[in-house]
């Protein structure tokens, strides 16, 4: 038997109302926001992400799924969603048709990682972009929006970190002192912290190591290294986020690992996923349209968040409730003779918006009726010789056991509640 590829998940029926429910979160809270969705490919020129995320990162150098196509051309299907939005934008020329773009996305992404709990090959995210304005107001609202999906969710248990990077010059001076901070205790990192010291400095404050936790809690602060820029558009960001329900953590450690980024950076983590806590972040990222083409800077900013993540916490929850997806009526027939008849009053109330099952199985009424309560169907009716003789079917409310006589041909008139 074929199985399917190691890191990838088949969505069965048993979840897949899970996923409506989430899906149906970041289109009603996006909405209410004025975004608007954009999809892109799932693949793209490679040099989309080779220039958007960089050459240095592992996602560039370890984890894309990257092939060649039979034009030879180098494909790669998608890490991440912020380099091929810019791409769509830069494109079709959004950021010069109106003065602010609000877009949000959710689908498959794909890195070839080791798959664990809540990580996956192929995963999904949800994300939303502000292209073009440059105040903290921008950031603002983009925080309020990814808190507004998380809380409406239903996710209760969770911290929002905060921090800014600064300005390019900012980071450039802070990076100096930490790359000579980090080289001072370097015997004491793990070996993946020892081999990014020196062309990512950044990313040894995010590292989940033991060792690099405890190297690093006398490290400099990009706090101290503020220009008088930075350190107004900081505090005008919390200024904002004060007068809003929404309480943030100030973390001068919290940090993305891309040049690009700048300014506001932000995280939402739960104790629910255990030590890999991080389920969505985001940032502003001024630098990273220039790097795809554009010929002058175009502010943005954006999150994204992992959807299993998100769906992980839910479930960790008590209070995570779906309603019931089972049918409203199941229609059993008597005998062969009367499955037209079956057919004709299920569709009658399905036109009504009732969800509606006929049996298939050309089954006794018994086995029918053991079908309708395995199922949970709120109401079953049974039609034969005697209901077409007399117009007449009782309606079974399957949960109270109470029957009640109504006409056959109006059936689509009968209030199933």
């Amino acid at each position: 038997m074929i199985q399917a590829i190691r890191g990838t998940k088949d969505l069965l029926p048993e979840v897949i109302r899970q996923w409506q429910f989430i899906e149906n979160v970041f289109r009603t809270v996006s909405d209410k926001y004025g975004y608007n969705e954009l999809r892109t490919p799932i693949f793209e020129k490679t040099e989309v992400f080779s220039r958007g995320i960089g050459e240095g990162t592992d996602v560039v150098n370890k984890e894309m799924y990257t092939f060649k196509d039979k034009s030879d051309n180098s494909i790669t299907l998608r890490p991440e969603m912020t380099a091929a939005l810019v791409r769509a934008v830069l494109q079709d020329s959004l950021h010069t048709k109106q003065s602010t773009n609000r877009l949000w996305y959710f689908g498959p992404f794909f890195r070839y990682e080791r798959p664990q709990k809540g990580r996956q090959r192929q995963f999904h995210q949800f994300g939303a972009e502000c292209i073009s304005p440059l105040y903290p107001e921008s950031d603002v609202e983009v925080i309020m929006l990814a808190d507004d999906v998380v809380k409406t969710a239903g996710i209760k248990d969770y911290k929002l970190l905060l921090n800014t990077l600064g300005t390019v010059e900012t980071r450039k001076r802070y990076k100096t002192a930490l790359t000579e901070y980090l080289h001072s205790i370097k015997d004491t990192l793990s070996q993946d912290s020892q081999n990014r010291l020196d062309h990512n400095p950044l990313r040894v404050l995010d590292s989940k190591a033991p060792e690099d936790k405890e190297a690093v809690k006398n490290a400099p602060v990009i706090l101290d290294y503020l220009d008088a820029e930075s350190a107004e558009h900081f505090e005008k960001v919390k200024e904002l986020l004060a007068v809003t329900d929404i309480n943030v953590e100030i973390s001068p450690m919290l940090v993305r690992g891309l040049d690009y980024y700048c300014h506001t950076v932000f995280e939402f983590q739960s104790s629910a996923l255990g030590a890999q806590d991080a389920f969505g972040g985001g940032g502003r990222y001024n630098g990273l349209f220039q790097l795809l083409g554009s010929k002058k800077e175009v502010p943005a900013v954006g999150f994204a968040m992992g959807v299993e993540r998100l769906l992980l916490i839910l479930e960790a929850s008590d209070e995570f409730k779906l309603e019931s997806d089972a049918p409203d009526i199941f229609v059993a027939a008597t005998d062969v003779d009367y499955i037209k008849q079956a057919q004709i009053t299920a569709n009658k109330l399905r036109a009504k918006g009732l969800k509606v099952i006929v049996d298939l199985h050309r089954r006794s009424i018994k086995a029918q009726m053991r079908e309708a309560n395995k199922i949970n169907s709120r109401f079953s009716i049974v039609i034969g010789a005697n209901e077409i003789e007399t117009n007449k079917i009782n309606i079974k409310n399957m949960a109270k056991s109470e029957q009640s006589e109504y006409p056959l041909d109006t059936i689509e008139n009968f209030d199933f509640k």
